[in-house]
């Protein structure tokens, strides 16, 4: 027998919230930007109300600067629409590992209330928190009062994602279409040459993790001819569609959640929402469970392909900031280079493009000042860019020098070399 459901107006369900709560909000492709918006309306009757995420989608209304005494933003992530907010220190940063979050929120960062966008209720009462499962779960495992915002455009995904209205302290009904991005429309030639350097080393039946952005989706776009690959992932993309339908992604070799593509949140393209709704060969797990090197490692060939800002000569990695400006985030990039190190036959790869698109070289002596270190010269193993390979673990500075100036822009490698001669006195 289907339960019935009482929806509250917005107004009603939101003012639970008091001055000095803490309350998380769904992100990614699931951020509530309804809520969010009704709450902005509320704000003149609200003083420091804490408002914690990873990543969002979309302009964010309660970022904006004449709600600064009502609201502070406090997020584990920086993505773009509070990026501004973050450098002119309306709103804070928490640098962290992914999968550390969920302990957070159970011993530390206590919730008082979670915003959540969901799936309409199944006839078992089930409703579904779509393709960001990664820390929502926590969330809602450990927060006093869940609001949600139920919207039939929400995919309804298998894993950890179901929760039923039960928990719920109110539901708020509102259809809109969901974020969506297309990061294939972004790789340029560069990109390519990427991919395909990355795909020249991915064995048959390896795991795959792949980062945001356009380099991942370069890899993917050169897979065609491989075999049997697996994904465990903390997020996935459109890229991975035409693979799955071509077979040449089916999980058959993995270890763990074997014929199932296990990831913590995707973004993506409408295309993407559709192809995950019901689909039981992907799974959306608790992102402590998807981000534990443990975890990661038991599976063969873990291939992690993440992203930098900047590389200096030695193999740190910054990933998260350009100087002192907060860009991103550390995000999970850790948990998988530490996991695909340990996994047998694995291979962390750290890909970035020789310039930017201003033409300031990646490749550098030092990280600017203030730029933070994600992954350290201790955990770095490949570095690709289009130029080539460079495979640094177990050498020694001198030699991962060179190896670096090798993949770097030519136009830059004079320059990296006196460096390298000022630094270690013979190159």
């Amino acid at each position: 027998m289907k339960l019935p459901v009482i929806y509250k107006t917005a107004e009603e369900a939101l003012s639970v919230i008091k001055s000095g709560d803490r309350v998380f909000v769904h992100g990614s492709a699931q951020t509530p930007h309804y809520l969010l918006r009704e709450l902005a309306k509320m704000a003149p009757g609200l003083r420091n109300v804490e408002l914690t995420f990873i990543t969002v989608q979309g302009e964010i209304e309660v970022e904006k600067p004449q709600y600064v005494d009502s609201f502070h933003i406090n997020c584990m992530f920086v993505s773009e629409s509070i990026r501004k907010a973050v450098n002119e220190g309306r709103a804070d940063f928490i640098p962290v590992f992914l999968s550390d979050i969920p302990d957070l929120f159970r011993k530390q960062m206590k919730l008082d209330v979670a915003l959540v966008q969901v799936s309409p209720p199944d006839q078992h009462g089930y409703c579904s928190l779509g393709v960001s499962v990664d820390i929502a779960r926590s969330a809602v495992n450990t927060a006093k009062h869940i609001i949600a915002q139920v919207n039939p455009r929400v995919p309804r995904t298998h894993g950890d994602s179901l929760v039923h209205t039960k928990r719920f302290t109110s539901m708020v009904y509102y259809s809109e279409e969901l974020p969506e991005v297309d990061y294939s429309a972004k790789i340029g030639e560069d990109e390519m040459k990427i991919g395909k350097l990355i795909a020249g080393i991915i064995e048959d039946g390896s795991t795959l993790q792949m980062g945001i952005g356009s380099i991942p989706d370069a890899v993917l776009k050169s897979l065609y001819h491989h075999k049997n690959l697996g994904v465990h992932t903390e997020m996935c993309s459109d890229g991975i569609i035409d693979l799955f339908d071509k077979d040449v992604i089916n999980n058959s070799q993995k270890n763990i959640h074997p014929n199932k593509t296990v990831t913590g949140f995707a973004v993506g393209t409408r295309r993407l929402y559709d192809y995950v709704d019901d689909n039981p060969a992907f799974v959306f797990l608790d992102i402590d469970y998807v981000n534990d090197p443990h975890v990661i490692r038991r599976n063969p060939k873990v291939v992690a392909i993440n992203s930098a800002i900047e590389v200096d000569i030695t193999g740190q990695v910054c990933a998260d900031s350009i100087g002192t400006m907060q860009y991103s985030g550390i995000g999970g990039q850790m948990d998988f280079i530490r996991g695909a190190a340990l996994s047998e036959g694995g291979k962390p790869i750290i890909a970035l493009t020789s310039r930017t698109n201003k033409g300031i070289n990646r490749i550098v002596p030092f990280l600017r000042p203030g730029a933070g270190v994600v992954t350290t010269r201790g955990h770095i193993h490949y570095v690709v860019t289009e130029y080539g390979i460079a495979y640094l673990f177990g050498k020694n500075l001198r030699q991962r020098a060179k190896a670096l100036v090798e993949i770097a822009h030519p136009d830059d490698r004079e320059m990296l070399e006196k460096a390298c001669i000022e630094r270690f006195h013979s190159f």
